[in-house]
């Protein structure tokens, strides 16, 4: 009698290739993978004649392309622009404009509409001017950031965090605090003077054009430059700048100030920046001088002004001269929250604890569970106190709704902590943050 047996095929072996293929793909897997195929990003990687990139425009208008950038602007959110179509009402008739879309950036014949503008307030009254494209408009320029940004993206340096791929204000945070750690203790911090609002025009086009040579996508970025701003019953073209608010926005920013990332890095300062807002971190107090000199000097070539009460050098070790970064406070080794965080937190549970808002403590728990989470993972590596501080807050905010609702005073924080305590919120599903603080360091010292 005669047997078979089933033939078994072997996988072909992994080559080096495969594995420098899998890498590359992995390095740049936050890519629109529809437009920067094996092939785009070899050629990104190993350069193109002349360093100049063109034929861009026809990848950012394919269907599939407009798509996905239609998918992040809506999973963003956002809100109407001057034809006050909402995310909403885009997504309603989603193939119709996209379809539109896609022929006005195929003919040549797209033209944006006017940015609406509002005002978000800041500290002491301030208020920060917002531009607010239409839906339509966030959704072509996503598409063009999706064609552009890996081009730029391999220029930019490590010292830059913000608004950029895979990177965040943590890991900028954790390298402050490394630097100060191995003796970078004088600070050079800096304030741009309105960046966005103050970028000459002319000058960030010449930055684009190092890399782009299409035409039709510098066209593009013009004309976004240049939307007329409408504000109320006000309606003019801005001569520079641009606007907060914009898809495209953060990476013009980035295109603009990598020329600062360069020189600075180039005379061996240690610079951490994060969109324009940049620490430069020095042994000395001459190095720290020289470094702001330099800065200083790029400013004035490039059209742009350090605020002179925002800038300051300082020693960092010593009590009283740190500065604020990215929301913490680095002052004679420790690093705390800074005044107005603290401050926008508390602003921000009381909007949602008001004791007359009418809501049942589990419902108004479940709105700020999102936010004292966040809280929490965003500054749970103070180290001059602990976060339970705030915990302390949240639960005299709720003690007190939860008294206005029973018709008991408020007032008398023995009384609500017998007959309200600790327990009583933890069972409802509040967050401690006190308790995720030490979870974590407990983790990070294993």
């Amino acid at each position: 009698m005669v047997t078979t047996s089933k033939q078994v095929t072997e996988a072909p072996p992994i080559t080096e290739a495969d594995r420098v293929r899998w890498a590359r793909r992995a390095k740049w897997s936050w890519s629109e993978e529809t437009i920067w195929t094996d092939s785009m990003l070899t050629a990104l990687e190993n350069g193109v004649k002349g360093g100049k990139w063109f034929s861009l425009i026809d990848k950012a208008y394919r269907p599939q392309v407009l798509e996905s950038a239609w998918s992040k602007v809506k999973a963003n959110k956002g809100a109407p622009g001057v034809d006050k179509i909402s995310t909403q009402k885009f997504e309603a008739k989603r193939e119709a404009y996209l379809a539109e879309l896609e022929l006005e950036l195929r003919t040549g014949s797209y033209q944006p509409k006017a940015v609406r503008r509002e005002y978000i307030p800041k500290e002491k009254g301030k208020f920060r001017p917002l531009g607010i494209p239409t839906v339509k408009d966030r959704t072509a320029q996503q598409a063009v950031k999706m064609a552009i940004e890996p081009i730029f993206e391999n220029d930019f340096l490590d010292v830059s965090y913000g608004f950029r791929p895979q990177r965040g204000a943590k890991a900028a945070i954790a390298e402050v605090s490394r630097l100060i750690e191995e003796g970078y203790i004088w600070v050079v911090d800096a304030d741009i003077k309105a960046y966005f609002d103050t970028i000459p025009h002319e000058k960030l086009l010449d930055k684009v054009k190092r890399r782009i040579s299409d035409g039709r996508i510098i066209d593009l970025i013009g004309q976004w430059l240049n939307q007329p701003i409408m504000e109320e019953c006000n309606n003019w073209i801005p001569t520079e700048g641009t606007p907060q608010g914009g898809v495209i926005s953060p990476l013009l920013a980035n295109i603009y100030l990598h020329d600062l990332d360069v020189a600075v890095t180039d005379a061996k300062y240690k610079m951490i920046r994060y969109a324009d807002d940049f620490v430069i971190l020095t042994k000395s107090e001459k190095e720290a001088e020289e470094a702001l000199n330099l800065v200083q000097e790029w400013m004035t070539v490039h059209g742009l002004t350090l605020h002179p009460e925002k800038t300051q050098i300082g020693d960092c070790s010593v009590e009283g001269e740190g500065f604020d970064f990215l929301g913490y406070r680095f002052e004679a080794g420790t690093r705390w929250i800074r005044k107005k965080s603290i401050q926008k937190f508390r602003d921000r549970i009381r909007e949602e604890t008001s004791r007359v808002c009418g809501k049942a403590i589990d419902k108004v728990i479940e709105k700020i569970n999102p936010i004292l989470r966040g809280w929490c993972n965003y500054f749970r590596d103070v180290t001059k106190y602990t976060l339970g501080t705030f915990d302390s807050f949240v639960r005299r905010r709720l003690r007190a709704i939860v008294a206005k609702q029973k018709k008991k005073s408020s007032f008398g924080a023995g009384f609500n902590n017998t007959r309200i305590p600790n327990k009583f919120f933890a069972d409802k599903g509040l967050i401690s943050m006190e308790e995720r603080q030490s979870l974590y360091i407990a983790s990070q010292s294993r």
